[in-house]
């Protein structure tokens, strides 16, 4: 224990001493614009919830009567006894909105992605990815035991040199809007690459899922792709839909597999069952309410403009997520401390999670912020940065 204990301190201090280290905060309040941490009432401006719908009172009033109904916890895996009925209506509901034959529920979108890739790939196969894809598809690539290969961001054309000498089954992994930059994946293009080779497109869309296409139906909906262009599809619920959890979505044989085969999916306790029932609400929220991306969509445009007009230095993403580029990692904790001061809540994100010298503020976006809210997130970002 000492060595290991020596070796932990090691590791930490090293992360501190490259201004790396990273803490966490507590929240004392729901999700929202606002949120409050030790006490303090903060703009919040790095969340996930792009819909607001995270504390929306019938979906909390949904998760409480189906708590009343199956309890908190859901006792064992979907394959022993723990695929309650809400389960159940919630894959069918996901399969029918995304336009799949079946659904099939993770607990989370990192044992998702994990849990596709090393069930559809074997040694032999390859895989190719983004290079800017999240963590867990690129743990996924690499814990499969296929051949692995990671192509230059969003270029279609590295991709296709890269499946021309590509063996066995040739899967293609890219996150629709990726999750540290905002930007989109060329969908249609790396789909028509994909046919041209005779390759398996997989699409993680938990940034793009509910915000993204004219239902809310995702990136490859706005991509104006079908099931078969992109037959494995990911997405969690713990982003526009505000719960938790994750489900892949594609054919009939394709979720079966999963459901025989994913260590992911076999060995892991089930989502507890009000969780489902609460994403069942959130779901039909998001088909009655078009007006959260429509407000949603209005705000973008207005911070992109204001940010564009005070020249800061936003990167380019016409999504949700609005990285403010500093580069510098000790830079971007200063700023974002300097930003808490003044009462917003906004994440540093430093390396490894992005590459060395590309330290941002990321600034996201939601449903729940007011246009006088996003003005006020200006005029503070405007005078930090100048400072």
């Amino acid at each position: 224990m000492d060595a290991l204990t020596a070796r932990l301190q090691e590791q930490v201090e090293q992360r501190r001493q490259a201004g790396l280290y990273r803490s966490r905060s507590t929240l004392e309040s729901p999700q929202g614009a606002q949120v409050r941490v030790a006490g303090q009432t903060y703009l919040n401006f790095c969340s996930n919830d792009y819909l607001g719908l995270a504390a929306h009172p019938r979906v909390v009033a949904r998760l409480q009567q189906a708590a009343q109904r199956y309890g908190v916890g859901s006792g064992a895996s979907h394959l022993v006894c723990g695929h309650s009925a809400p389960h159940h209506e919630l894959e069918e509901a996901l399969a029918e909105f995304t336009g799949r034959d079946r659904a099939l529920l993770y607990s989370s979108g990192y044992m998702a992605n994990v849990g596709v890739l090393t069930t559809l790939l074997r040694r032999g196969d390859s895989v190719f990815e983004d290079r800017l894809n999240h963590a867990s598809l690129l743990d996924g690539g690499l814990a499969s035991g296929a051949k692995f290969a990671r192509f230059t961001h969003n270029s279609a054309a590295d991709l296709a040199r890269r499946l021309a000498r590509g063996t066995g089954l040739r899967l293609v992994a890219v996150d629709g809007v990726f999750s540290m930059d905002g930007d989109e994946a060329p969908l249609a293009e790396l789909a028509a690459t994909c046919a041209a080779h005779e390759a398996c497109l997989m699409v993680d869309d938990a940034h793009g899922f509910g915000v993204l296409g004219e239902r809310g139906a995702g990136s490859l909906e706005q991509a104006g792709l079908a099931a078969d262009q992109a037959p494995v599809l990911m997405a969690t619920l713990g982003k526009a839909l505000g719960t938790a959890g994750a489900f892949v979505a594609g054919s009939d044989v394709l979720v079966e597999a999963l459901i025989q085969a994913s260590r992911n999916y076999i060995y892991t306790t089930a989502l507890p069952p009000a969780v489902a029932a609460a994403t069942l609400e959130s779901l039909r929220l998001l088909q009655e309410e078009s007006w959260r991306r429509d407000h949603l969509h209005t705000l973008i445009k207005r911070f992109r403009e204001g940010a564009r007009q005070l020249e800061l230095p936003v990167m380019e993403s016409r999504s949700a997520i609005q990285p403010l580029l500093v580069n510098d990692a000790d830079k971007a904790m200063e700023l974002s401390r300097a930003l808490a001061g003044r009462g917003l809540l906004i994440s540093a994100i430093r390396p490894p999670t992005v590459p060395a010298n590309t330290s941002r503020l990321r600034i996201t976006l939601t449903a729940a912020h007011s246009e006088q809210q996003i003005d006020t997130l200006l005029d503070h970002l405007a005078d930090c940065w100048r400072r």
